[in-house]
């Protein structure tokens, strides 16, 4: 089966295809129109995903070798993300799909990203074994999960705020990081000291409301971004350049510590012995080394997507729509539009 998966969420426009498991190509363009806006303008998106489309399916059919007349089925992005955006991959990918009358498969964004340690060559340690615990973290997104056997999922915990890669684009652009803040704040806090300041962590057994953590795997990250505004505020302008390093390695330590504690706690609670993390965050190197370490002492097998796979991508699309096929899911019909049943909208 040779499948094109296109994905246009937010500020990626992506289309890879895959042949009976193996990426032949993943195509993936970033945006760079947000730059001086800090943060993605909606409708700049779209207009890019409108300009890009076909060019980035052409490369990335040319990358495979392959013509569109080689294709079995397309799966594209259906939600969440910036509604324009995503009905530019998806207006394109079903009619794509009714011109060449094959299946066209809708595919749920979030879930893509808990699956995507499922890629060839993405996933170390082997795939993950169901049931196991999901983060998925990313600039719009902070959720935990357990997937269950039959590809379910519940969700145990959700951020209650700001999501942890807006967390830590926002707290970038206070120390005058470019848009997106996170890979930048990940590369200086190498060079800090993560003990320099103790930033807060919220709704951990850390916290100050720690009596009423228990059971309780939701995130919160809007009061450490007012606490480092505040604390920024306090500081001059020259001692917050020479301690630059420090206070992105301090920045990045809290919030990692929190989605390490949280994942780590619910997989002990639930006793589940696999973990996979997954979004745009998890391919920060401290999250990674936190979380290995963590998930070691404890005996949990930990699974991560290669770092192309982390962020948006269409071979994650792609990817989902084959392992639900192999589960014995099939569309509704030849050529509609209709999603696999009990698939979330």
């Amino acid at each position: 089966m040779i499948i094109l998966g296109l994905e246009t969420s937010c500020d990626e426009t992506s289309a890879a295809v895959l042949q009976n498991g193996k990426v032949l190509s993943n195509v993936v363009s970033s945006q760079c129109c947000h730059t001086g806006f800090g943060g993605v303008v909606p409708e700049l998106a779209s207009r890019e995903h409108e300009r890009l489309i076909v060019a980035i399916t052409d490369a990335a059919l040319g990358e495979a070798n392959i013509t569109k007349n080689d294709l079995d089925l397309i799966a594209a992005t259906a939600g969440p993300g910036l509604i324009g955006a995503v009905m530019v991959g998806l207006s394109f990918a079903q009619s794509m799909a009714w011109a060449l009358r094959i299946p066209f498969v809708p595919v749920n964004h979030i879930e893509a990203h808990m699956f995507s340690p499922f890629i060839e060559a993405g996933a170390t340690k082997g795939v993950p074994e169901e049931p196991f615990i999901s983060l998925t973290v990313s600039g719009g997104h902070t959720l935990l999960s357990i997937i269950g056997t039959d590809l379910s999922r519940r969700i145990i915990g959700r951020t209650l705020d700001d999501a942890a890669g807006e967390a830590f684009d926002k707290t970038g652009k206070m120390l005058g990081l470019s848009y997106p803040a996170g890979p930048e704040i990940d590369q200086l806090a190498k060079q800090g000291n993560p003990s320099f300041h103790r930033f807060p962590r919220a709704l951990t057994a850390q916290s100050q409301t720690s009596k009423s953590y228990q059971g309780n795997y939701d995130f919160s990250f809007s009061g450490l971004k007012t606490s480092v505004l505040t604390w920024l505020q306090k500081q001059s302008p020259a001692y917050i350049r020479h301690h630059k390093t420090d206070i992105a390695a301090s920045i990045q330590d809290a919030i990692v510590s929190v989605l390490t504690e949280k994942t780590v706690a619910a997989a002990l609670r639930h006793q589940i012995n696999s973990v996979a993390i997954a979004g745009g965050v998890s391919a920060n190197s401290a999250l990674r080394a936190a979380m290995e370490k963590e998930c070691s002492r404890h005996g949990i097998r930990l699974h991560l997507p290669g770092p192309v796979y982390s962020t948006d991508n269409a071979a994650m699309i792609a990817a989902l729509a084959e392992l639900k096929i192999s589960r014995g899911m099939r569309p509704e019909r030849q050529y509609g539009t209709a999603p696999f049943a009990g698939m979330p909208s």
